[in-house]
């Protein structure tokens, strides 16, 4: 099974996708985490990463695509996916439908996490003090969430007409966000 569960920064993707990860036996594809592995090894990407992201600005499609491509076109991970965060582009959508195809796979299910900003805020101030998360600076995550919520409106529009999409309210408990997922994915 492959899933899509996407969501402003700060909606519990992560957190979400762990929990099915440990309960379906599957591979979360984190852009976050390819991303910020790409900085911390200090690769070319990684600079130009982070000096994207640094701006308050997402990381092009194209290193993106390029860091998905190999999650995808890995043997032991086949139909074994979760994306977390990605697609966020009407263009990152349509490019993970072409790679899947072309590695004769498809998206299972999709999940968006709806979330106001008000809880945004609150849980990323708490996951500042927890988890020290450099890139969890308020300022840039209100401009993040902005940014978000105009680039993924086309991707929503996208995967709301697909009859395995599923619109989650987010602004709920971690537990109740997660119960609500795990009964569609058991079906």
């Amino acid at each position: 099974m492959n899933v899509v569960i996407f969501g402003p920064p700060g909606a519990g993707k992560g957190t979400q996708a762990l929990n099915i990860v440990n309960k379906f036996a599957l591979y979360q594809v984190s852009t976050g985490d390819l991303l910020r592995n790409e900085v911390k090894n200090k690769t070319s990407i990684g600079k130009d990463i982070e000096n994207i992201i640094s701006k308050g600005d997402f990381a092009t499609d194209e290193i993106v695509n390029d860091l998905i491509e190999k999650v995808i076109f890995d043997p032991q991970k086949r139909n074994k996916l979760i994306f977390d965060g990605y697609p966020r582009s009407l263009n990152q959508a349509k490019n993970l439908d072409l790679l899947l195809s072309k590695s004769s796979q498809k998206i299972d299910f999709i999940f968006f996490l709806n979330v106001k900003k008000e809880t945004i805020i609150k849980r990323i101030e708490k996951r500042k003090i927890l988890e020290n998360r450099a890139d969890d600076n308020t300022l840039t995550l209100l401009k993040r969430y902005d940014t978000y919520m105009e680039t993924t409106k086309p991707v929503l529009e996208f995967y709301s007409k697909k009859p395995n999409f599923y619109e989650i309210d987010g602004d709920v408990e971690i537990h109740e966000i997660y119960r609500k997922i795990e009964q569609i994915l058991s079906v």
